[in-house]
């Protein structure tokens, strides 16, 4: 049966947005220094406007698929008639406090995909495919197919069979990296394959990379949880292993951590997250409980940053 928001009756796929162009470096800062420089952000044609392409440095389709991946990412948020900065633009980017203006973090790059595969509001398929579709290795037309049958029960009926094709296609090389590449510099490169998520096992087969992930940093471990939390059950107070390894939208799903890698990050929870949250494991029910009502995404995420810049002290 299917489970997590795209089960709500209300709920609306989206396939499209994008431009069949995946998140690049730059895009991101790029967005956030275009509305952040008036105090009233700017206006919401920004990316629609002729002068897009000067203020961009690209093309009017890719302007239009930069103003969505910054939506995606939450960089920049739209409110009535204007776009202003959104939380995590201002956390990565402001001029004074910014964690990581040049993006080249980590945790920058993990964060990055728990908002576009954690969340399924602007890329369903990228939701999709790490929640709800179960092989490890598949092909452009198994994900599409099932995409397609999704769409068809759940009443989906504006998006094509070619609509469904190009959004599989950008999924792909949202992670996979073309083996001819010729971009001529990193900047080109989309941002989230260096995460490994995904390889090619032959030209047409990928595969799901799912294990420990080392490069994934406790503290944006902590804020996925913290955001699933909110997102699925706020009023709970804990949550089982089992619900944090495969329920859809969680940390398991959306990172392929299998359950022993995510048990050794629980088990830890109390130290990472300096007492927020605690470990349970009595008499076999294994479990994690938030020891604050309230816990603030960011300050979460900033563990991560704090981090590294302690280890690189």
């Amino acid at each position: 049966m299917l489970r997590g928001p795209i089960a709500d009756p209300d709920f609306k796929g989206q396939f499209s947005g994008h431009e069949t162009f995946p998140l690049r470096h730059l895009w991101l800062r790029k967005a956030y220094d275009a509305v952040s420089k008036g105090r009233e952000g700017a206006p919401r044609s920004l990316f629609s406007s002729p002068e897009a392409i000067v203020t961009f440095g690209v093309g009017k389709n890719m302007a239009t698929s930069i103003r969505h991946w910054a939506l995606a990412c939450d960089v920049i948020r739209e409110e009535g008639e204007h776009v202003l900065p959104g939380p995590l633009g201002s956390f990565l980017f402001d001029s004074e406090s910014g964690r990581d203006p040049f993006m080249e973090s980590p945790a920058t790059t993990w964060i990055l995909h728990w908002l576009i595969a954690g969340r399924p509001e602007r890329t369903t398929t990228w939701y999709y495919a790490f929640n709800h579709f179960s092989p490890q290795t598949f092909t452009r037309e198994d994900l599409a197919e099932l995409i397609r049958r999704l769409c068809k029960e759940r009443g989906w009926t504006r998006s094509s069979a070619a609509t469904l094709k190009r959004d599989v296609e950008c999924f792909i090389r949202t992670y996979v990296s073309r083996l001819d590449s010729r971009m001529p510099d990193d900047s080109m490169e989309p941002v989230l394959t260096e995460l490994g998520l995904i390889r090619p096992v032959s030209g047409r087969t990928f595969e799901f990379r799912s294990g420990p992930k080392a490069s994934l940093p406790d503290g944006v471990f902590l804020f996925a949880l913290n955001d699933f939390w909110l997102r699925s059950a706020p009023d709970q107070r804990t949550f089982a292993v089992e619900t944090l390894a495969y329920e859809p939208g969680s940390p398991g799903r959306v990172f392929r951590l299998d359950e022993q890698s995510l048990i050794e990050r629980l088990a830890r929870i109390g130290d990472s997250s300096e007492g927020r949250f605690v470990w349970s494991d009595t008499a076999g029910v294994r479990s994690v409980a938030r020891r604050v009502e309230e816990i603030e995404g960011l300050e979460l995420l900033d563990l991560a940053y704090d981090t590294e810049q302690r280890s690189a002290a």
